[in-house]
């Protein structure tokens, strides 16, 4: 009987007219769920009403019965978020959206255990983690959520206008979002024929009356910006060149280092040399004022400091660096000095207590630095943060706390750096650059995410200078050319303080009797 159980089976599964047998499909699995759900909430229903269909008369079966549920559902505004009145009548829960959920982000904050060492870090260490944390990741992550459940509108595009009311998000935008315009060609270009193109030398520097003095070749020339009048201050003689200039804080002097080793200082409002100071058997690269202090750098790494007041003027002279000082800046509370020189070393002095000039040994002495070190900025709302930048063969930013005489900070800029000037409008750093793009790049500070970068030099930057209000940067390049930038001028929109207002009111000659 066997064999023809087999031969039945066989008939069973090749007869097409049959359903097939297998396993039950996982649609239909859920079909069969809700429907036995339903009816077996309908014989619980009919168990219930049993109870009472003996006290219930028989006629009432031809009554029609209120229905409970409403015949349109209310409308509901599609913002709401509490269960049962979002866009489904009736919801009980909520579902993430795949297409809009960060899972790395969700990954990391249930990972994250929440505890953080605030508590021993300082407020400025705290606020650049913070600040790093939304450039990374484009937002706060302390409101972030897990999961999303629904599309976010999309960014608005930068300096966008909306005269349509295209609905964009209204979410902080990220730091790293450049706020602000910045025009990406010079405001205005002069010629500067005969310019050294020589990296260790400082040949521009700008003063606080708006006067920028240029070196070329053996003469001087001065440029004021506020009426754009041009003037020949002097000429040197003979084979003898300018390698240095530096203005004094506050004034119209002006220092000049040649290369024949002496420096010059001149009234430059009445045009007139006002004496000449020996000290150096070689050419003086670097000047750097404080106060009466005249500091000079020269290519046998000879330190010397200058009193302009004295006959004596040489107050010390410090072997400093072994080969050229090309870098020379002291701070804006006078209380270090800071040298760069050829021989890859970076030297930060102290001042000598109740004098003006450095001590004889360095307070701190990097070597971190692969290439000559010229460029050199103090910031102006920190004045023990130092920032100095490399040759070619390192092409790094390197940020030094004074105080400590630890590194703070670095960042590779991929090429040669010749100049950097802080910002305090705006708390940023731009920095002029050689090899091989000619280039000038502003960086935020203290992300030091690139903010803007602007190109026009066909040679490489070899000095940067700001002018008095600090909107315009001046770029001196080996191509001829001096190029004004207007990169910081201040936000319109932001009121501006009554400064004249309140220099006005301390002049000596707005003050009362007592």
């Amino acid at each position: 009987m066997a064999q023809f159980t087999f031969v039945n089976e066989l008939n069973n599964v090749l007869r097409m007219d049959d359903p097939i047998r297998g396993p039950v499909p996982r649609w239909q699995k859920k079909v069969d769920g809700s429907n036995n759900s339903i009816i077996n909430s309908s014989l619980d229903t009919s168990k219930i009403k049993g109870n009472y269909a003996s006290k219930t008369p028989k006629k009432m079966d031809n009554r029609k019965t209120p229905c409970k549920t409403p015949s349109k559902t209310p409308k509901t505004s599609p913002d709401s978020k509490t269960p049962g009145k979002g866009k489904t009548p009736g919801g009980d829960r909520f579902i993430p959206t795949r297409s809009a959920t960060d899972f790395e982000l969700g990954h990391f904050k249930l990972n994250d255990d929440g505890k953080k060492d605030d508590e021993a870090k300082s407020p400025s260490q705290v606020e650049m983690e913070r600040a790093m944390t939304e450039n990374l990741a484009g937002r706060d992550l302390a409101g972030a959520r897990i999961l999303a459940f629904q599309k976010k509108a999309p960014e608005p595009p930068g300096g966008h206008q909306n005269p349509l009311k295209i609905v964009y998000s209204q979410s902080k935008t990220p730091k790293n979002a450049l706020t602000r315009y910045i025009p990406q060609a010079p405001d205005r270009i002069l010629d500067a024929p005969d310019i050294l193109d020589d990296y260790y030398l400082n040949l521009v520097d700008w003063s606080k009356s708006n006067l920028l003095a240029v070196a070329l070749g053996s003469s001087v020339y001065l440029w004021n910006a506020s009426s754009g009048a041009i003037s020949q201050l002097t000429e040197l003689e003979g084979n003898d060149y300018v390698s240095s200039l530096s203005w004094i804080t506050d004034g119209d002097t002006l220092a000049i280092g040649t290369s024949l080793g002496s420096t010059q200082i001149w009234d430059t409002t009445q045009a007139k040399k006002m004496r000449v100071m020996d000290g150096h058997s070689a050419r003086v690269g670097s000047l750097s004022w404080n106060q009466h202090i005249l500091s000079s750098g020269c290519r046998g790494g000879l330190l010397v400091h200058h009193d302009v007041r004295q006959r004596d003027h040489v107050v010390s002279s410090i072997e400093a660096h072994s080969q050229e000082i090309c870098g020379l800046k002291w701070s804006p509370d006078g209380r270090y000095l800071a040298s760069g020189g050829n021989d890859n070393i970076l030297n930060i002095w102290s001042c000598v207590t109740g004098d003006l000039y450095s001590q004889s040994s360095p307070l701190y002495r990097f070597s971190e630095h692969q290439a000559a070190v010229k460029a050199l900025a103090w910031c102006p709302w920190q004045p023990s943060i130092l920032a100095s930048g490399g040759g070619t063969a390192d092409r790094h930013i390197r940020f030094w706390n004074c105080n400590t005489g630890l590194s703070t900070n670095s960042i590779d800029t991929k090429s040669q750096v010749c100049g950097l000037l802080w910002s305090p409008t705006y708390k940023e750093l731009i920095s002029g650059h050689g090899y091989a793009n000619n280039q000038l790049i502003i960086w935020k500070y203290p992300s030091l995410v690139k903010v803007a970068e602007l190109t026009g030099h066909t040679a490489r930057v070899l000095q940067l200078a700001m002018s008095p209000d600090g909107s315009t940067v001046l770029s001196a390049g080996a191509d001829e050319t001096l190029r004004l930038w207007k990169c910081f001028a201040p936000n319109p929109n932001k009121k501006k303080e009554g400064v004249e207002a309140k220099v006005a009111a301390d002049s000596i000659f707005k003050r009362g009797i007592r």
